[in-house]
């Protein structure tokens, strides 16, 4: 499986080095090149330098060919626009956004635009179950 993933932060790392091990095809798309030290030096991927909501960055991450997106940058606005355009302009088949924003979430899910995922929601579920 090909996956782009937008986002070389502690979460964005992590899964693109799993998907690295299990022998996906991987590319991490990130603003500060910095970012891409938390790979390592075994990731066997690609590291694009840019913005994600940029097409020409998108396709020079291989977005036409890709089975994934993932949106894990630190912005909302940012995760949603990209996984639209990935979804709407490139056609990619699984594309999954971070939305801290539980309302944004919400809003994204009734419209169908994307699979979206909100840490705040899951944290919040957690810790209830918890206690």
């Amino acid at each position: 499986m090909k996956v782009v993933i937008l986002g070389c932060g502690r979460m964005g790392a992590h899964l693109a080095r799993r998907l690295d091990r299990e022998g996906h095809t991987v590319v991490v798309i990130d603003r500060t090149s910095d970012s891409f030290a938390r790979l390592g030096n075994d990731f066997q991927g690609k590291m694009v330098l840019g913005t994600g909501i940029d097409e020409d960055i998108l396709r020079r991450a291989g977005i036409e060919n890709a089975d994934a997106f993932v949106a894990l940058s630190n912005g909302d606005n940012t995760n949603a626009m990209a996984a639209e355009i990935a979804k709407l302009v490139f056609h990619v088949p699984h594309v999954v956004a971070r939305l801290y924003d539980p309302v944004r979430e919400d809003t994204y899910h009734t419209l169908g635009l994307m699979e979206t995922v909100c840490p705040t929601i899951m944290g919040s579920d957690k810790i209830y179950e918890i206690i």
